[in-house]
């Protein structure tokens, strides 16, 4: 336990040595050297303020650029109806159709019957 104490203890201070041996140096306030005057910069300022961001994304981007189709309306009316018309237009592989109705050849009386044959425990007549 002390030796698993003591090495954490080294490691520690090998970090903070290394740490600070890594520090940068404060070179005090740096000077500006322009070469456009106050008055362009506050020309530059106005127009850029004035301009599109060319960094918006999303909601912040503007208006939607206006799509051109090249098929007509009444084309895409005439396909929605058929697609709304279709069985399933989700479908895919086994529930692609619906299910047919099938008729039964046995009454509901013989169906009630027999639920109530069943749920009592009685043997089903086969």
């Amino acid at each position: 336990m002390n030796a698993s104490k003591l090495l954490s203890a080294v490691a520690v201070a090998l970090m903070a040595v290394a740490g600070a041996a890594h520090a940068e140096t404060y070179e005090g306030v740096q000077q500006v050297n322009s070469t456009v005057s106050r008055a362009d910069v506050a020309s530059q300022a106005v127009i850029a303020a004035r301009s599109a961001n060319p960094y918006a994304t999303g909601a912040n981007a503007g208006p939607a650029q206006v799509f051109v189709s090249s098929t007509s309306r009444a084309a895409v009316r005439a396909e929605a109806a058929v697609a709304a018309r279709s069985e399933n237009p989700y479908a895919e592989g086994a529930s692609s159709r619906v299910a047919p109705v099938l008729a039964s050849g046995v009454d509901r009386a013989t169906v009630r019957a027999a639920a109530r044959a069943a749920a009592r425990g009685d043997a089903l007549p086969l």
